[in-house]
């Protein structure tokens, strides 16, 4: 009575086929969060001499959202052919050619569709993860290289493996000849890449930053007038943080082609500029006032090669040069250290009966001719 009972026919599909396809969802279902971290972890023990350094669930945490995606649409696709309707309803069909497209073959090529992206899910999961072990070993190094090449080679490779999860969908699930599909890109190929040819200019830019290595992240450089940090170097765009936390974009193509400081090379930065003094100070309060900066400049010990120079009459002040290195090279005690000189220019100038002049226009009755 069971058994006959497990025969009979709803909706052209057996109970006993309803009932497996419940069963299949539900273990599915159930299953594949202790299915996906045994999994995660069997797979781990293949990477544990790379990456002894890295806690496991780093790991089990990348993998686990997309081999429960594999999973979901592998148990999804076994419940639903179990059952035989609709599955068996054709949707399109030729008779010349004798060729008919059902619901379960559009159903098969969408899973297949599926269960191909997962895989190639999981791949970049496994790659983020050998990224993220290699940006920690060279974290621990003195050579900023490493930590440059790491997220480009990162990039790269993950790139790489889209372009091929691209073809297998192709070649799997539309059935369409790569081999021909490329040999026929020949031509179309030369459009395509006078097209990409600014994106493809960026990308040799990229190479020759990795080549000639003018900078590496954490040097801070200055393009065409641009400063700011290198955070990132990516295939199109090297990424700059300024002094005011601002994030710049530049592309790769303008970072080779333009003319690039690199200031964290320099020794020493330095300042330039000029003050002006009011008319009324004698020449010889002058030759004090040079003495006393330079004397300054010299004894600061962040300063070096210090000097101060009479250079010439203004029109409302006479202008002293002063110039003088800073030898931290960190921005924010760069901006100290200058703050301290022109604070102690402005103590030197008042010792010595002086002042800052300003723009001022006298008539001719405030200096009479002697005589008249």
């Amino acid at each position: 009575m069971e058994d006959q009972f497990l025969k009979e026919i709803f909706w052209g599909n057996t109970v006993r086929q309803y009932g497996v396809f419940v069963i299949i969802i539900l273990l599915g279902l159930l299953s594949k969060k202790l299915v996906s971290r045994l999994f995660s972890l069997a797979l781990f023990k293949i990477f544990r001499r790379f990456a002894q350094e890295v806690n496991v669930e780093t790991f089990v945490g990348l993998l686990l959202k997309p081999v429960e995606s594999f999973i979901s649409f592998c148990t999804i696709y076994l419940a639903i052919n179990t059952l035989s309707h609709p599955l068996d309803i054709v949707l399109w069909h030729r008779s010349k050619t004798k060729v008919a497209v059902s619901i379960g073959d559009c159903l098969d090529k969408v899973f297949l569709f599926l269960i191909i992206l997962s895989i190639f899910w999981i791949i970049l999961r496994i790659i983020d993860f050998i990224a993220f072990v290699l940006k920690h070993r060279a974290s621990l190094t003195n050579n900023k290289a490493d930590d440059q090449l790491v997220p480009f080679l990162k990039e790269l490779t993950k790139t790489l493996i889209c372009f091929l999860g691209f073809f297998v969908l192709l070649g799997f699930v539309f059935e369409i000849n790569v081999l021909t599909l490329i040999t026929g890109l020949g031509i179309g190929g030369i459009a395509i890449a006078l097209a990409a040819k600014e994106s493809l200019e960026n990308l040799i830019g990229s190479f020759t930053i990795f080549l000639d290595k003018p900078f590496t992240v954490g040097d801070v450089v200055k393009v065409d007038g641009v400063e700011g940090t290198i955070e990132k170097v990516g295939f199109r765009s090297t990424w700059l943080i300024s002094p005011d936390k601002t994030t710049i974009v530049i592309p790769n193509r303008a970072m080779i082609d333009g003319v690039l400081e690199n200031v964290t090379l320099r020794n020493y930065r330095r300042v330039n500029f000029f003050i002006g003094i009011t008319y009324e100070t004698r020449s010889t309060d002058i030759k004090l006032i040079l003495t006393a900066i330079e004397s300054f400049l010299e004894q600061h010990p962040e300063t070096k090669d210090g000097s101060a120079a009479f250079d010439n009459f203004g029109d409302s002040a006479l202008n002293i040069q002063v110039t003088y290195l800073v030898i931290n090279m960190e921005h924010r005690r760069y901006v100290k250290v200058k703050e301290e000189v022109n604070f102690k220019l402005m103590e030197i100038v008042g010792e010595y009966r002086s002042g800052f002049a300003y723009p001022t226009q006298r008539s001719i009755t405030d200096h009479p001719v002697t005589g008249q």
